[in-house]
């Protein structure tokens, strides 16, 4: 037997052990190992879990008491309100579900954390120097699940903090930070935010302006802090893993989704 043959002959029989290793590092097994591996717990984690209710004391305690402004353009007259963007407004916890679904390296996790720190720390600032408020009405008329949908988001948001619209800014720096470390996911994810983007001008909830300082916040996040982060510094597998795990946050989502149009029903019966 020629070399060349004897070599051939090898690779046709490791074939089925490597594609039995490849499946056993894809498969659910993978997933839950991924997911269950222990994380460590920082400062910047903690920091920013802290700094969150600071979201509402400044809109409910501060900016009530200041000059409110409405930087409204023509083209927000424009865009009338449309009940059925609710759903895809309330996705933002996507925002959170995604990094930790998708993230497991601890390099990237500790930058990630940080970018959503920076977000947060510079909304603040604009919320207290620029203190805005939306023009959405108080009630939405008429019946069916996107209504209501829409009615409970109007009942427990508060109508001030519009200027940068953090909303966005943490679901594209979410998306980014997930580009990191797979280019699909992380493409169908920034067209997600995109998506988010349009439903808070549709559900009235922000302006324009709000929207694209949102996504300006949230690309320099990105640039600063998880942009010089390399791929390779990702496993293989968790790569391969990442279409899976997005799928599974993505999923959660839709439960939450499936359960409040459950509690719809039962009310409307």
């Amino acid at each position: 037997m020629r070399p060349n043959e004897a070599l051939q002959g090898k690779a046709e029989a490791q074939a089925p052990l490597l594609l039995k290793s490849a499946t056993s590092r894809l498969g659910w097994r993978a997933v839950v190992d991924v997911m269950t591996r222990p994380q460590s717990v920082t400062i910047p984690m903690v920091v920013l879990f802290s700094i969150i209710p600071l979201y509402l004391f400044i809109g409910t305690e501060l900016i009530p008491a200041y000059t409110l402004h409405t930087p409204e353009l023509e083209l927000d007259r424009a865009i009338s309100l449309w009940p059925a963007w609710s759903v895809m407004y309330g996705s933002l916890f996507l925002a959170v579900l995604l990094p930790i679904f998708v993230i497991h390296q601890q390099e990237l996790i500790r930058r990630t954390v940080l970018a959503f720190l920076l977000i947060w720390l510079f909304s603040y600032v604009c919320f207290i120097a620029y203190p805005t408020v939306s023009l959405r009405p108080a009630t939405v008329a008429g019946d069916g699940f996107f209504i209501w949908t829409l009615q409970i988001i109007y009942d427990s948001d508060i109508r001030y903090n519009c200027f940068p619209s953090l909303h966005v800014a943490q679901c594209l720096l979410a998306a980014l930070a997930c580009y990191r470390v797979h280019r699909g996911v992380g493409i169908a994810a920034v067209f997600w935010a995109f998506l988010v983007g349009l439903s808070t001008l549709y559900t009235k909830q922000h302006y324009i302006v709000d929207v694209i300082a949102g996504l300006l916040l949230a690309y320099i996040a990105y640039y600063l802090l998880l942009r010089s982060f390399p791929r390779k510094n990702t496993p293989e597998h968790e790569c391969l893993l990442a279409p899976t795990l997005a799928l599974c946050a993505v999923g959660i989502y839709l439960l939450f989704v499936a359960g409040f149009l459950l509690i719809y029903a039962i009310n409307a019966a």
